[in-house]
């Protein structure tokens, strides 16, 4: 005896359009209240996070002209500088300078240092909470680091191009971003609710339904009426 022929349920793309056509009001109230929860959090609840970035030169300013030698010394230059902002020591100094509260994996991870391709300048940018703290140990990242250089490797002091500037301005969060991605979630959980209600729905509705579910055609339709004509029928009889 054969294995009965399990029907593999399929999905009615024109069906499914209608139906999200036709739940748009709820597809739009469920994005509109996500996209209110995020505008929420980014305004009352999320910590403002500031940026200051200050920027050092990493060759020797009293070079008068460049060649390429200059060029790829100052390359490698960066890599050895970006390697000392890493160093426990030269993070010692700065929090003792400063007076500031946190361990040298916290510091660390407010630190971020940069080296745009072809040029020989480093961008210290640090991330706090507070604007001012954060233009402060920009500031003195850059000077400890220069002190470092040019007392450990017994070079020329790197010099300061521009001091940070106190952000007014948050980088995060970005409340348009969560509000627009609040949106769109939504409206994404939205059609996701009405095509799993529509793939789980099994009732047989109309005449189509029948044919698909039993592929048995059908031989008649029998008209419900209204709670109202019944009765009226019942009272004449």
């Amino acid at each position: 005896m054969g294995q009965p022929v399990t029907e593999v349920a399929r999905i009615d793309l024109t069906e499914l359009l209608y139906k999200l056509l036709s739940s748009w009001k709820r597809i739009l109230g469920i994005a509109l209240l996500l996209s209110l929860l995020m505008g929420f959090y980014s305004f009352c609840l999320a910590t403002p996070v500031y940026e200051a970035t200050a920027t050092i030169y990493v060759l020797n300013p009293s070079d008068s002209a460049i060649n390429l030698s200059d060029l790829q010394l100052g390359s490698a230059l960066t890599q050895d500088y970006i390697k000392i902002f890493s160093m426990w020591n030269v993070h010692e100094t700065v929090l003792t300078n400063l007076d500031l509260p946190y361990t040298y994996d916290q510091i660390a991870s407010m630190l971020s240092v940069i080296n745009d391709t072809n040029t020989r300048m480093l961008d210290i940018t640090v991330r706090s909470v507070n604007p001012v703290e954060a233009t402060r140990i920009a500031d003195e990242y850059a000077k400890v680091v220069s002190s470092f250089i040019a007392e450990k490797l017994a070079t020329d002091r790197p010099t300061t191009v521009a001091n940070a500037l106190q952000p007014t301005n948050p980088v995060s969060p970005n409340k348009t971003k969560n509000i627009l991605f609040g949106f769109v979630a939504g409206a994404l959980i939205g059609c996701a609710w009405v095509f799993i209600r529509m793939v789980r729905d099994d009732k047989i509705k109309i005449q189509d339904d029948v044919l698909r579910y039993t592929g048995l055609p059908t031989l008649a339709v029998v008209p419900l009426e209204k709670d109202g004509a019944v009765h009226g029928a019942r009272r004449s009889a």
